[in-house]
């Protein structure tokens, strides 16, 4: 039987679980306005007069405020030089100022109002008259499409070009909450694997690893949830139908959480009961993969040439070519922050170069359709010295959690 595998119950694992959330600490205003200075700065070598940002996690980045996106427009201009202004629904303000901690201009609209003029019209009281404008890369069409209708002054832009380059460089206290998250989700996995029994559902699993996130100190609701058995663990992102598991199945189980909005995104496979030869084999494949990608993260390499790292040790066994399947049918990772994907991405074509403070995904994963998939899936941080693991990977098929390793 696999080390750590069954053994256990839903109920012996919740009822001896404490909250790890600890003295996690949140981002501080400091750092907030840090980001905003730094944003300001890209936007005059950009020669961009002004960012608006929607009801998205880039405006979460920026001031802390959490908004949930829907039809109505709530959202914030920032200029190149100045301070921001908020916008807002005006049955909203009082809310929108209870929760504000940079800045406190707030703009409204009434709902027979149409607020892609407020919009407009906040550019030009912060003297912005014309020129380019970059929109939030997460805002709606509506949104943008009522912007250009309700003014011809301005040439709207890809705020990607700033975001982006903020985001991708974590901070010490950035890192230090996404490790909080993943030591969270790790233990979760553990906990999983103990309570495995064969007629055990993936609806029953999936249950169980958001009571336990919940237990262990991870924000609300679950960012996501994989849970496969037997043949459909070949599929990337799931299949839409509950598995029962029995044994020899493969195991893939995919999830995460947030501490403080930073997420975690760990994957786990394994072998309820033996492994038989061909699992072990494939398994074994898909970490020298993993290492291979860990190994070439190195200050200054594009961020394909890890894609192309795994490609290698993959190719090698006869597998692929390239996106081919049997094979690896994706991108290698991700970068992780407050989204759980986000730039610069481990893919043919992203030379974007690693450089101290950026975070990946390291998720190399062998689908075999019709058989059984392997991911394994942590995460690393760059430093000056090179990359450096949140989470340990699993050594071997006999031992995913390292109980003997």
């Amino acid at each position: 039987m696999t080390l750590g595998v069954g053994g256990s119950s839903v109920r012996a694992e919740l009822d001896h679980m404490e909250s790890m959330r600890g003295d996690a600490r949140p981002i501080t205003d400091t750092e907030r306005r840090q980001r905003i200075a730094r944003a300001q700065r890209l936007m005059r070598e950009q020669g961009v007069a002004a960012l608006y940002l929607d009801a998205s996690t880039n405006l979460y980045y920026y001031t802390g405020l959490r908004l949930h996106p829907s039809e109505r427009l709530h959202g914030a201009v920032l200029p190149a030089t100045g301070d921001i202004s908020y916008l807002c629904p005006a049955f909203e303000e009082a809310k929108t100022r209870a929760m504000l901690s940079i800045g406190d201009r707030v703009r409204t609209w009434e709902e027979h109002e149409n607020p892609h003029a407020l919009v407009i019209d906040t550019l030009r009281e912060r003297g912005v008259a014309g020129g380019a404008v970059a929109i939030d890369e997460t805002t709606p069409f509506f949104v943008y499409d009522g912007l250009r209708r309700a003014s011809d002054a301005y040439h709207f832009v890809n705020a990607g070009t700033i975001t982006a380059p903020c985001r991708r460089i974590k901070s010490v206290a950035e890192i230090a909450l996404m490790q909080r998250a993943k030591d969270i989700t790790l233990e979760v996995h553990k906990a999983t694997a103990r309570i495995l029994d064969e007629d055990i559902t993936t609806t029953e699993v999936e249950a169980f690893i958001a009571d336990a996130h919940r237990r262990l100190g991870a924000d609300g609701p679950l960012s996501f949830c994989i849970v496969l058995f037997g043949e459909p663990t070949a599929y990337s992102h799931g299949v839409p139908y509950p598995q029962t598991l029995r044994h020899g199945d493969m195991v893939l189980i995919d999830t995460g959480a947030t501490v403080e909005g930073y997420h975690s995104d760990i994957t786990r496979s394994y072998v309820y009961g033996e492994p038989n030869a061909r699992q072990r084999q494939i398994w074994k494949l898909e970490h020298d993969a993993q290492a291979a990608v860990f190994a070439a993260a190195r200050i200054g390499a594009p961020c394909e040439a890890l894609d192309a790292a795994a490609r290698r040790v993959i190719e090698a066994a006869g597998l692929g070519p390239g996106y081919a399947v049997p094979g690896l049918p994706h991108r290698t990772g991700h970068g992780i922050g407050l989204d759980v994907h986000e730039s610069a991405y481990l893919v043919r074509g992203d030379r974007t170069p690693l450089a101290p403070g950026m975070c990946f995904s390291n998720e190399p994963m062998i689908c075999l359709y019709g058989e059984f998939g392997v991911r394994l899936e942590d995460h690393f941080h760059m430093s000056e010295d090179g990359p450096h693991w949140f989470t340990q990977p699993s050594p071997s098929v006999d031992d995913p959690f390292c109980y003997e390793s």
